[in-house]
């Protein structure tokens, strides 16, 4: 079984929906592949992978790599993902399957309070984030703060949580802004990324869609 690290978060027909786009996420990666899988949720919203078959092992590494893996122990110096549940003056709160706090000094984005860092860089909560794990105070990870220095060096970008990648989607096309965004990056599950095109206001784009999407949005300005 793999315990993905990523969260499901949503009740009702939401769920419902968010998991059936799991499965066809998981079914992607792993369909060619000699197994056959069933897709649950811990008590925690981590979803759980159980899968059988000749290619049970190879499968299992895809998707540690595609969304990274919640373990029972984690070791020091070792990189895990876990998702953004909390944040203050003294650092980010990440969820992996166990608390772990990374002190601001340890975020390693530059200048300002972790709060207003989230905000600079847009991060919504729940959103899967790479990092390095130390006893005395985990680190973000150099690949975690290398993709969110990116972020911030394109043409913007609008952060969404409790969304599916094709809910999100559907929202922009529906409000008229199909040629506003280059694509939706998933972030995770439920948490998505659209990447605007040059000369689309982020903020702008939040106005026109945040009525549509019951969700949290952020925006990254270049």
């Amino acid at each position: 079984m793999v315990v993905l690290a990523t969260k499901l978060y949503v009740d009702g027909d939401a769920r419902e929906r968010a998991l059936d786009s799991l499965r066809s996420l998981v079914g992607n990666e792993i369909g060619d592949l000699e197994v056959e899988f069933d897709v649950g949720v811990r008590h925690d919203e981590f979803p759980s992978v159980t899968i059988d078959g000749e290619d049970a092992v190879v499968a299992r590494n895809v998707l540690r790599e595609e969304w990274g893996e919640i373990v029972p122990d984690l070791e020091e110096g070792e990189t895990y993902v876990g998702t953004l549940e909390s944040w203050d003056e003294d650092g980010f709160v990440l969820d992996a399957g166990q608390p772990v706090r990374i002190p601001a000094d340890e975020l390693g984005l530059g200048p300002g309070t972790p709060i207003q860092i989230r905000e600079r860089y847009g991060l919504v909560q729940h959103l899967p984030m790479r990092f390095v794990y130390a006893e005395g105070g985990s680190r973000l990870a150099d690949e975690e703060r290398d993709r969110l220095y990116d972020w911030t060096r394109g043409n913007g970008r609008l952060n969404v949580n409790s969304a599916t990648r094709a809910e999100v989607r559907a929202t922009l096309n529906r409000a008229g802004h199909a040629r506003d965004y280059v694509t939706v990056e998933r972030l995770g599950l439920l948490e998505q990324s659209v990447v605007t095109t040059e000369g689309t206001d982020p903020p702008g784009l939040l106005a026109s869609v945040g009525e549509y999407l019951p969700a949290e949005l952020r925006c990254v300005v270049p």
